[in-house]
This record gives C-alpha cells, sequence and structure tokens, in this order.
C-alpha cells in the first residue's frame, strides 16, 4: 500500500470518526454525566484564575464546570455542532469560555499554552494515541497538570463498546481503552510527566428509566452506538438491542424502574516535566 493510499485511508477515517461524534445529541446524552464529571474535576489540583484546555470537550461539560469555578477556559472537539450547543450553554450562564474546534492529534495552540491540560472521556477516542499523548504534554506549561479519565476494557462501557464491536466492521485504529491501562498510559505519557498518579475509579451512569429506555437513550443520543445501529440491518438492530439491554439489565444495581450501573475508568492526573 502507498504512502498516498494510506493518507487517503487515514483522512477518511477522520471523516468517519468526525460523523460518529456529531450523530445524535451529545449535549442532552451528557446532562446525566455531570455528576462523574463535577467529582473528576474536584479532584484535578487547579489553581484559582489558571488556563484549562478541556480536550474532546462535547457540548462543554467539563469546560463549564471550571469556568463556573472561575478558570480560564477553553473547549476543543472535532464535532462543530457540539461546539456551537457549547457556546450556547456559556452564554446563556453568563460563563467566559472558548471552544474552537480543533483535532486532539494536532492541537491548534503553542506550546506551554495552558495550565491544566484535561480530556473526560474524550481523547481517548483519536486514531493515534502517541500524537495524543504528545499534544496533550505539548500544550502544557512545565509543572501544570495533565489529567484524563478513559474507560477502561474490563468496565461497563467496555463491555458495552466490545458488545457493539460484535456487531460492525473493525475500525482499524487502536482500541480506545487501552487508555484505560495503567502500563499503556505509563508508556504514552510517562517520560514527559515528573508525577504521574493513576486510579481506577467508578462513573456512575445513573437514569430514571429502565434498561430497555436506556438503549434507546443511547441509540437516540449517543453518537457511536447511534451509528452502531445504523449500521446493520433490522435482523442486526433488534439482536443488538438485546444484547444491550440483557448488559444493562444484568448490571443495574436498583430494581423501582430507574437504572444505575457504576461504570470503572482510570483516573490519570499527572505533573508536566
Amino acid at each position: 500500500m502507498t504512502t498516498s493510499t494510506l493518507m487517503t485511508d487515514f483522512d477518511g477515517l477522520k471523516q468517519k470518526l468526525r460523523q460518529t461524534w456529531s450523530a445524535g445529541d451529545y449535549d442532552r446524552f451528557s446532562r446525566y454525566l455531570e455528576s462523574g464529571a463535577r467529582e473528576f474535576y474536584e479532584r484535578l489540583p487547579v489553581a484559582p484564575g489558571a488556563t484549562l484546555l478541556d480536550v474532546g470537550c462535547g457540548s462543554g461539560q467539563l469546560a463549564l464546570i471550571a469556568a463556573k469555578d472561575g478558570l480560564k477556559v477553553t473547549g476543543v472537539d472535532i464535532a462543530p455542532n457540539w461546539l456551537e450547543r457549547a457556546r450556547t450553554r456559556a452564554q446563556a450562564e453568563g460563563l467566559r469560555a472558548t471552544f474552537e474546534e480543533g483535532d486532539a492529534e494536532a492541537l491548534p495552540y503553542a506550546d506551554t499554552s495552558f495550565d491544566v491540560v484535561v480530556s473526560l472521556l474524550g481523547a481517548m477516542f483519536a486514531p493515534r494515541p502517541d500524537l495524543v499523548a504528545r499534544e496533550l504534554l505539548r500544550v502544557c506549561v512545565p509543572g501544570g497538570t495533565v489529567a484524563m479519565a478513559n474507560w477502561t476494557a474490563q468496565g461497563f462501557v467496555g463491555q458495552m463498546f466490545k458488545t457493539v464491536a460484535k456487531f460492525i466492521a473493525p475500525s482499524g485504529m487502536p482500541s480506545p481503552v487501552l487508555w484505560g491501562d495503567e502500563a499503556t498510559v505509563r508508556e504514552r505519557l510517562g517520560l514527559g510527566l515528573s508525577t504521574l498518579h493513576l486510579a481506577r475509579r467508578i462513573y456512575v451512569l445513573d437514569y430514571p428509566f429502565p434498561p430497555a429506555e436506556v438503549v434507546d437513550f443511547f441509540r437516540r443520543y449517543y453518537g457511536p452506538i447511534n451509528r452502531a445501529f445504523a449500521s446493520v440491518d433490522d435482523i442486526g438492530r433488534e439482536r443488538l438491542r438485546t444484547e444491550l439491554e440483557g448488559l444493562w439489565s444484568e448490571h443495574n444495581r436498583v430494581t423501582n424502574g430507574a437504572t444505575v450501573v457504576g461504570a470503572e475508568y482510570l483516573e490519570v492526573i499527572g505533573t508536566r516535566a
């Protein structure tokens, strides 16, 4: 395969990823994730008035929390429709935050631009993790904080991705949940950090409706699940729905008509060398 063919294939993959994350309604989807985002944010070592970059910011879930805390916030994402939602939310809430289109593999910022560089369940989905690691480190000031939250392969969301993968063709990119493996994170980020703290945490997924409706909610609003259902035929859609509903039901902690599931992620907090 020639270099030009490889580049063409990669360009196609990036466009597919942009379409995937632009699908659904991530703003509505992320509203149920805000409590977990706040828990993650509150464990970050941030100083008053610090500059923070949220990579893979979606519709501003974490960035808006930081802006409410008085930080100088910039959010970057590949999905322009969700950035527009983030801008609308910031304006409605009277918050000062900038949201810009950009790629986690080639961030449009100068070296050492931010005191805190963070990605909550976002940059892990970029197809070239080595470039992501380089960029997260590059734009952070020496002594600043680089932080991520990444789903693990063993956790609930990792299992959900594994279920979905049985129904769709491989993407050709490294598994996103490798960012949830401690050894892999140390290999990718370790040389650029003077300290690195890793901890497995639980993100509580809490919905006021039963597992069958949770599956419908993900299908309607969460880009990767939306696209997975769209890519299979009627029989495949029914099988996928059945397997996902079974997974949510198996892990559901409550029996009152709601759905509460604990999803493991790897918390990564490091100090830029």
